[in-house]
């Protein structure tokens, strides 16, 4: 099957080198292409002080040198919270995966990446008007708490495992059509530091490599 599609990609450029393609083969060589592309991931970054945070920095740096992956830091790219709505809807559609990467503020997201969800992740676009445009992508989350584990439990501080904490997010993407992956979660975060901030940024790349791999796209 391979060396078929092969040698009939090289028949369609020799006969596009001499005129003799036509614009409707044209299209299809074109949509067989973008087809067969390889998957990509958006790592949308939500930390008002990334500077003062070496694990989401970290995490952050291991994401940008990965293939096919794109870190958009929303609080470098809108510092006045004017949020260019058109141009973070074109990046969502851009890319198969898309991942929400934030350290857990009471219990919830920093207030941008809020603000990102109410103004770009609109009805028509998002959800409903009958072809939501982000039904069959992928949708993750990788947070950074500064309790351990053990306060995430019944018996912690806490009450609550993480995942309870996601909900809101994990039903978003159940109402746009979305596939919701097991979050990446890195608990203790101020105390993670040396062999075991290595040990926390190297299991990242692994994590999203996994997700586009479960795409099946390329």
């Amino acid at each position: 099957m391979i060396g078929n599609r092969r040698r009939g990609d090289e028949n369609l450029r020799k006969r596009a080198s001499t005129g003799q393609v036509n614009s409707v083969e044209q299209r299809g060589a074109a949509s067989d292409a973008q087809t067969h592309r390889a998957p990509s991931c958006l790592i949308v970054l939500a930390h008002p002080r990334l500077d003062r945070s070496l694990i989401n920095s970290t995490l952050a740096a291991e994401a940008s040198s990965l293939r096919d992956v794109h870190v958009a830091d929303l609080y470098d790219r809108y510092p006045d919270y004017q949020i260019d709505v058109a141009r973070e809807q074109s990046m969502l559609l851009a890319h198969d995966v898309i991942g929400l990467q934030f350290p857990m503020f009471w219990y919830s997201m920093p207030a941008l990446l809020k603000e990102w969800f109410d103004l770009v992740w609109l009805h028509g676009f998002a959800y409903g008007g009958g072809a939501p445009k982000l039904a069959g992508k992928t949708l993750f989350c990788a947070v950074t708490t500064g309790g351990d584990a053990d306060s995430y439990h019944p018996v912690g501080r806490n009450a609550y495992p993480v995942e309870d904490f996601l909900r809101p997010v994990e039903r978003t993407a159940a109402l746009c059509g979305m596939h919701w992956a097991r979050p990446h979660i890195l608990h203790d975060a101020p105390r993670l530091r040396g062999d075991r901030l290595s040990v926390a940024a190297k299991g990242y790349g692994p994590y999203i490599a996994a997700r586009l791999e479960e795409r099946g796209v390329a």
